[in-house]
């Protein structure tokens, strides 16, 4: 998880995630050292689970998605002939496909960049919901060997932010609904089921 504010009271029933900071850039750096630290140990995860918020023009306020697919808006070497989207000399499309998927949560795709989206600025992006870390976390997993499921509760997007509490105000009931998508994945696996 990124942010201690998207970790509520329901959530630390359950699980004690590790904290890797808001943005793709922290968000590499943390994730890069715990599993770092973790593959010396030879505790490296069966998969890894990235939770938090994200924001959506389209998508239902307060709702879990699960992220079939992800893109990294902020890389754009056009100029020098890369598809945008795309890193320059790494083997890896503009828009990669997380293929785990849990039954019965719904769906959508995930644009990750450094900035908060709002207003018009959902025009130029191409997914159905925005945040500030999967794809960095996609790609640390992608160097480790470790597959990802990515969920997103909704908590903006409808209207302009102008204050952190447009981003706070439904996080309470993305906690509560969030923790129920951490039970479903739970039974899931505990009944042998795999991906």
């Amino acid at each position: 998880m990124a942010a201690p504010a998207e970790y509520g009271p329901h959530l630390q029933a359950r699980i004690t995630p590790e904290m890797i900071g808001v943005g793709p850039v922290e968000a590499a750096v943390n994730l890069t050292a715990v599993m770092a630290r973790r593959e010396v140990l030879g505790q490296l995860p069966d998969v890894v689970v990235s939770l938090g918020s994200a924001g959506s023009r389209d998508l239902v306020q307060a709702e879990i998605y699960q992220v079939t697919a992800v893109s990294y808006r902020d890389m754009d070497a056009s100029p020098l002939g890369f598809e945008k989207g795309c890193t320059p000399f790494v083997e890896f499309p503009a828009i990669v496909s997380l293929p785990l998927r849990i039954p019965g949560i719904a769906e959508a795709t995930l644009s990750t960049g450094g900035n908060i989206v709002s207003g018009a600025a959902y025009d130029g992006i191409a997914a159905d919901m925005v945040d500030m870390e999967t794809y960095a976390v996609w790609r640390v997993c992608q160097k480790f060997g470790l597959p990802l499921i990515g969920l997103r509760g909704i908590s903006d997007g409808k209207k302009d932010l102008t204050h952190i509490s447009d981003w706070t105000e439904y996080l309470h009931i993305i906690d509560e609904k969030m923790s129920l998508a951490v039970d479903h994945l739970e039974c899931f696996m505990a009944l042998g089921c795999r991906f």
